[in-house]
Order: C-alpha cells, then sequence, then structure tokens
C-alpha cells in the first residue's frame, strides 16, 4: 500500500468510528474513543467492552481523567497509562490533550487528529483527574524547550480546573521548576534501570497496600535534589532512593503529586530504550536491576508491576475520587 493510501485510509477508518467505546475490569467501564490502538493490545490482557447503553444506564458520573501526552511514542504511552487506569473499581472517561506549538514526529498525524484535543479547545472544562508525561526535552533548558510557554500555561490552568494532577519525570521537574523554583542537575551518565525506593510517610492513602519497599523504572538524563526540595514551602518528599534520588513529591495536600520515574512503564521498555540507542551508538549501560542476572541476552524481571497498580488505584479513589466534587463546576 502506497503511503497516501495508508494516510486515506486510516483518516477513513478513524472519521467512521468516533463512537465511545467501554472497557471495563472488575465490572466498571474506561471509556475511551472507539478505535483507539490501545484498545486491541489490551484485549489481550483481559480488558472486556462494554457498550456505551449499558454504561449510561448506571447512575453514576464516570471520573474525567486527561492525558497530557508528551511522549514521542505516544500509541506506547496511551496504552500503558490505559492498563494502569482500567485496573479500577472505578467508572472512567479519559481524553488526551495536545499542546498547540508542537506537531509530533513519532506519531502518524492522522491518529492525532482523530484521538487528541488541543488545550484551547479544552480549557473551558474541568476535570477529575489530569496526567502530564514526560518529554525527551531534558537536556534542554525549561525555557528553552519550543513549547514552555504553553506547557506552563496548562500547569496554572490545572491548578483551578482538576482536582489532582500527576507530573510524571520531565513533567515532574518542570512542574516543581515552574511552581516552586526547584533547579534540575545534568547527571554524568544516564539513571537507567529499576531502582528500591523507600516510603517517608507510609501513613499516607497514597501508599496504601505497599511494601516497606517498592521498586520503579527510571530513565533520565536529570534529577531534582533533596536539599532543594526541602528550602521549598509546601513540597514533601514521600518516597527516595538511595540510588536513584527522589522519587514522590507531593504539594497541596495531594492535589498535585510529581514523581521522577516511570512506573507506568511496560516490561519491555527499558529494553527498547537500551537496543534502540545501541543501534544509534550511542553511549548507554544495560539498564540496572532490570534483566535476570544482570544479563541483557536474558530477559527482564518485573519486581514494579504491583506497586504501579497500586500507585494509580490509590492516586485515582484517596485523592481523585474521594476529593472531587460531584458538580466538576465546583473544582477550584
Amino acid at each position: 500500500m502506497s503511503d497516501l493510501a495508508f494516510h486515506l485510509s486510516y483518516v477513513t477508518f478513524a472519521v467512521e468510528f468516533q463512537y465511545d467505546l467501554i472497557f471495563f475490569r472488575n465490572d466498571m467501564p474506561l471509556t475511551l474513543p472507539d478505535r483507539l490502538p490501545a484498545i486491541e493490545l489490551l484485549k489481550k490482557e483481559n480488558i472486556f467492552v462494554m457498550d456505551a447503553t449499558r454504561a449510561t444506564s448506571q447512575d453514576i458520573r464516570p471520573l474525567r481523567i486527561a492525558v497530557l501526552n508528551l511522549m514521542p511514542l505516544k500509541i506506547t504511552t496511551e496504552t500503558d497509562l490505559i492498563r494502569l487506569l482500567s485496573n479500577s473499581p472505578l467508572q472512567i472517561e479519559l481524553s488526551f490533550m495536545k499542546v498547540k506549538s508542537h506537531t509530533s514526529k513519532n506519531t502518524p498525524v492522522e491518529h492525532m487528529q482523530a484521538f487528541y484535543t488541543d488545550f484551547e479547545d479544552m480549557r473551558d472544562k474541568k476535570y477529575d483527574g489530569f496526567i502530564i508525561t514526560g518529554a525527551p526535552v531534558e537536556h534542554m533548558a525549561f525555557e528553552e524547550v519550543s513549547y514552555w510557554d504553553e506547557i506552563t500555561e496548562i500547569f496554572d490552568w490545572a491548578r483551578h480546573h482538576v482536582t489532582s494532577t500527576l507530573y510524571i519525570c520531565w513533567a515532574a521537574q518542570a512542574g516543581l521548576y515552574h511552581f516552586y523554583g526547584v533547579p534540575k542537575y545534568p547527571l554524568q551518565k544516564k539513571m537507567f534501570g529499576i531502582f528500591k525506593h523507600h516510603i517517608n510517610q507510609p501513613e499516607l492513602p497514597i501508599f496504601r497496600g505497599f511494601d516497606d519497599e517498592f521498586y520503579v523504572p527510571h530513565s533520565r538524563h536529570t534529577e531534582i535534589r533533596r536539599e532543594d526540595i526541602e528550602t521549598k514551602d509546601g513540597l514533601d518528599i514521600l518516597a527516595e532512593s538511595n540510588e536513584s534520588g527522589v522519587y514522590m513529591v507531593m504539594a497541596r495536600g495531594g492535589r498535585e503529586i510529581f514523581l521522577t520515574g516511570h512506573s507506568e512503564y511496560s516490561p519491555l521498555t527499558l529494553d527498547t530504550e537500551y537496543r534502540r540507542d545501541l543501534g544509534k551508538g550511542l553511549p548507554i549501560d544495560a539498564p540496572l536491576h532490570y534483566y535476570r542476572n544482570d544479563d541483557p541476552s536474558q530477559p527482564p524481571v518485573v519486581t514494579w508491576r504491583g506497586h504501579a497498580n497500586l500507585l494509580f488505584n490509590n492516586w485515582l479513589n484517596y485523592y481523585v475520587y474521594q476529593a472531587t466534587p460531584y458538580r466538576l463546576e465546583d473544582i477550584r
């Protein structure tokens, strides 16, 4: 099939199927745009389909969750996040946001047009929860990022239009810098692997069900430091690692949660990144504590999946569902 034929078929495919499908585990649905590529992948993991008629017959207001996806491989990130959000007894309606000042180079434009909405078209709405992903711009100063002005406007908007926001990886660094002036620092080599973390405030609901120690994937070239965060009023370091440093910072009673790692990563994400960089001839060490016997010829050992599910479930339950008003317009 020629490129033109592929694009035309994709557009037809996207335009003809703009109806909602409902996906659920534990008998409660996750509402997704029909024909989102993640759907077929997740069907294989026992996420089932329920039609919109059944969902609307339930006397439940779904939680409205928006996702600002800044990762280059957007379909992969969508799948990772949906996998975790779907593993909840709460009814969720998911929307994908994009910045207008940046065009994705790694995702088909037809996909972006079919499933993503510009911030400008979402700014008058309110959401129970908001997730902002990482972005491959770590080596740049924040102000040098082409969409910095727009993304900081979104950060400010979220404070008055969202009950709780999860900032992930670069977004966490950017949010802490924008709101609190916390700087980032370049690392001598990439923080890359699966690292053990400990909890500083185990009594908080975000850690309900967690073990004393838990594992998180990290993949970043920069860091934030405990000593800078401790000087800022309103910030609490909730979890950290002796190897990878600060992981979770909370502000405004949980209305903002900053995560420096990637709990949402699938089992093979670090392997894909490692082999991609090797193929480009870039200097890269094998991810630490990831492959069986630390041998890249062997498969990875997944040690973070359980706590990733707990993290997202606890966030949805205690910091979104139990904190959000029934009337979205009452969010302040």
